[in-house]
């Protein structure tokens, strides 16, 4: 039992850092299309995850959420630099809104991409192929979450960058003012809403809905 305990928490801890670090890699690459090249110089469109871990959000929180048996896995690596300036300037705001939401992309992407090759029946349940299948399976749980959450237009989400952005493309900047406004409140927000029953069930159904459809 404590073997398949730690396994589980290497395999979804594995899956998390595919979700977060690619998360973050999509921003700057989505950037750097856009004529932005901060995170390239930067050396952050890298696949080593060493320029991405975050150790609070990539090992302290999603470690802890385990061993608290949360229902749900959540954490983050270290945000890629970007000029949003410069996408501003070569891509208008709809470049802007694209590089808020390429994260977002990829993790629906890679959650349904998963999807397919569980349903395929090409991944055996059986020996080793039983651990390509659990990965597989986190896979998409954490993916279709940290999807979700980001989409939630609370800063410093990806949500609320889309948002303000959007807004700002109809000549409106009470959005973004107001973002702005609340942004060092955010992650209590979050944590509020989290603690929140309700809300928190609110916010839960369709990251359920989504997984269930993909699994």
């Amino acid at each position: 039992m404590q073997e398949l305990s730690i396994g589980i928490l290497i395999i979804s801890i594995f899956a998390l850092l595919i979700a977060i670090i690619g998360h973050e890699i999509m921003h700057g690459l989505a950037a750097l299309h856009y004529g932005d090249d901060t995170a390239k110089l930067a050396g952050r469109i890298t696949i080593n995850p060493i320029k991405h871990i975050d150790l609070v959000g990539s090992i302290i929180l999603p470690i802890s959420l385990l061993l608290l048996h949360s229902p749900f896995m959540f954490g983050w690596a270290k945000p890629v630099p970007i000029n949003i300036r410069e996408v501003i300037k070569n891509g208008g705001y709809n470049g802007a809104i694209m590089v808020s939401l390429a994260g977002i992309i990829y993790n629906f992407l890679l959650a349904v991409i998963a999807s397919v090759l569980l349903s395929s029946g090409v991944i055996s349940q059986d020996g080793f192929g039983s651990i390509i299948y659990a990965f597989l399976i986190f896979l998409v749980i954490v993916n279709v979450t940290l999807g979700f959450f980001n989409l939630i237009p609370i800063p410093p989400l990806d949500g609320s960058q889309a948002l303000g952005y959007l807004s700002l493309k109809f000549n409106n900047d009470s959005i973004p003012i107001f973002f702005n406004k609340i942004e060092r409140f955010g992650i209590f927000i979050m944590m509020g809403i989290l603690l929140i029953q309700p809300l928190a069930q609110f916010i839960f159904l369709p990251i359920r809905f989504l997984i269930n459809i993909l699994l």
